[in-house]
Order: structure tokens, then C-alpha cells, then sequence
């Protein structure tokens, strides 16, 4: 098995370490606090969109895959809003938590956009097969992680509609998790302050 084939089975428990030095290290002050929860916020939005589109099939770990090959909502602006929402959101608890500032936030963009960039290329493989000449025109017109200005439109490819109620259900642990360090961050704030 590939290393790639790991990252996208373990990449929910990939964060740990990292949000274990946060914490441990955490010296949040007002600013960092107000400017890392605006990060998360961002991050957040764009992966709850994403999955109020594409479902609850973002949740596998098992294997690569999926129904549709998404190009709407966020995905018309960048191929891997989730990805990309997901590295918003650890910077942001970097920026939130200062620990170890700047390196923590620093390391986070840099290790989650190493790891993400491994599972997409993963991912990429199978999109290429399943959908043909279908994935290489949308690949060729909408970039990896750094969202477009200019939205790209699919000719005769179905879609699924959006259902926020569905991304709400789908992101409730994430949504869960982000509370949760939330609260820590500022308890820690509290009691370091």
C-alpha cells in the first residue's frame, strides 16, 4: 500500500500531534484569538459548502471514490474546497492558539498542504479514469488549492443538489471538534492571560 493510500485512511487522526502542541503551547492572546477564529470560521464555510454539495461521501476512509465528479458551488473555483478549508481551519488554530508563533502556523500550511497534496494526487488517479476527458477539462481549468476568480461551468455533467441541512448533518463532528478547541483555546486564554 502507498503512503498516499495511508494519508487518506488516517487523515482524520493525522491532526492530533499537531493539535496537542497547540494546546500544550498555547498563548493566545485577544488579537490572535479574534484573527484565528475568523480563519476557522473561513475555513469552515468553504468545507461546509463543499459537503452540502458532495455529501457525505467526503467522510470515507476506506477507499477513494465518488458518485459525481462535483463541479458546482465550490468546486466550480477550486477542485479541493474541503482540503482547502481543512489547511484554513489548523492555520487558524495555529493563529488562534500563538503557540509557538509563527512556526506552528507555518508548519501547519506546509505539512497539511503536503499531506493534502498527496491524497489529491491519489484521488486524481481514480477522477481520471472514472470520468475521462470529463476530469481533464475541469483539471485543466480549476486549480488545486488556490481558488480562481473566474467559476467553471460543466456541459453534460449531473450534479447533485445542494442540501445545507445534509452538510450540516455530515460536518456535525467537525463542527463538534471545532467548538471544542474553541472553548480549550479560550479557557487557556483565560487562565495564561
Amino acid at each position: 500500500m502507498d503512503i498516499r493510500e495511508r494519508l487518506f485512511q488516517y487523515r482524520s487522526y493525522i491532526p492530533f500531534p499537531f493539535l496537542c502542541v497547540m494546546v500544550i503551547f498555547a498563548q493566545p492572546s485577544l488579537e490572535s484569538m479574534v484573527a484565528g477564529l475568523a480563519a476557522v470560521f473561513a475555513g469552515e464555510f468553504l468545507r461546509l459548502w463543499g459537503v452540502a454539495i458532495a455529501g457525505s461521501e467526503t467522510r470515507t476512509t476506506d477507499r477513494v471514490g465518488g458518485t459525481f465528479l462535483v463541479t458546482t458551488g465550490p468546486f466550480a473555483y477550486v477542485r479541493n474546497p474541503l482540503y482547502l478549508g481543512n489547511i484554513i481551519v489548523y492555520v487558524g488554530f495555529g493563529l488562534m492558539s500563538f503557540a509557538l508563533f509563527p512556526w506552528l502556523p507555518v508548519l501547519a500550511l506546509v505539512f497539511f498542504t503536503w499531506e493534502y497534496t498527496m491524497i489529491v494526487s491519489l484521488e486524481e488517479q481514480h477522477l481520471a479514469v472514472k470520468f475521462e476527458g470529463q476530469y481533464e477539462r475541469y483539471r485543466r481549468s480549476v486549480p488545486r488549492f488556490v481558488p480562481t476568480l473566474k467559476r467553471y461551468i460543466a456541459e453534460n455533467n449531473p450534479q447533485p443538489e445542494i442540501d445545507w441541512k445534509r452538510g450540516f448533518t455530515s460536518e456535525k463532528r467537525t463542527l463538534q471538534a471545532i467548538t471544542l478547541l474553541t472553548a480549550v483555546v479560550i479557557v487557556l486564554w483565560y487562565v495564561r492571560g
